[in-house]
């Protein structure tokens, strides 16, 4: 990403990407997925990827998050959007909220790790990925109720 990325209502049309804000745990429990990014090993990011034809946003969402991290995730709603521009072009990726289900080995070489929300908001560079963060926090905090 870069760091002319803007972030959006909780709805795109016509996304490219999709990815997944994975969370497990409730109250101080509550923890947030992040991966490795691809290109720098440093940068810690949310799963997401590129929809396939005839694909939906929430099926690359799920499919990008099992890819990368190794995490089975159901989609719980829309969380809201990210656009940027890297190396192959503008970039319009689609976030949701998703709850874990399970975990095994990620099939991409990547790291992947549970951090609270306050360690997740350290660990991620942009402030709009760092809103999805509390947003995220906030939804499932709400749904516990």
């Amino acid at each position: 990403m870069s760091g002319d990325s803007s972030s959006t209502g909780p709805v795109m049309v016509d996304p490219t990407h999709a990815g997944g804000i994975v969370v497990r745990g409730t109250g101080s429990e509550l923890r947030v997925l992040l991966v490795t990014a691809t290109r720098q090993a440093s940068l810690w990011v949310f799963p997401k990827g590129h929809i396939e034809d005839g694909e939906t946003p929430e099926a690359a969402a799920a499919r990008e998050v099992e890819e990368e991290s190794g995490v089975v995730a159901t989609v719980s709603e829309p969380i809201g959007t990210l656009e940027f521009r890297n190396a192959r072009g503008m970039v319009r990726a689609q976030f949701y909220l998703m709850k874990f289900v399970s975990e095994g080995a990620p099939r991409e070489n990547r790291q992947r790790a549970w951090f609270t929300v306050d360690e997740a908001r350290q660990a991620l560079v942009y402030e709009d990925s760092r809103m999805l963060v509390m947003r995220a926090a906030k939804l499932s905090r709400s749904n516990e109720q």
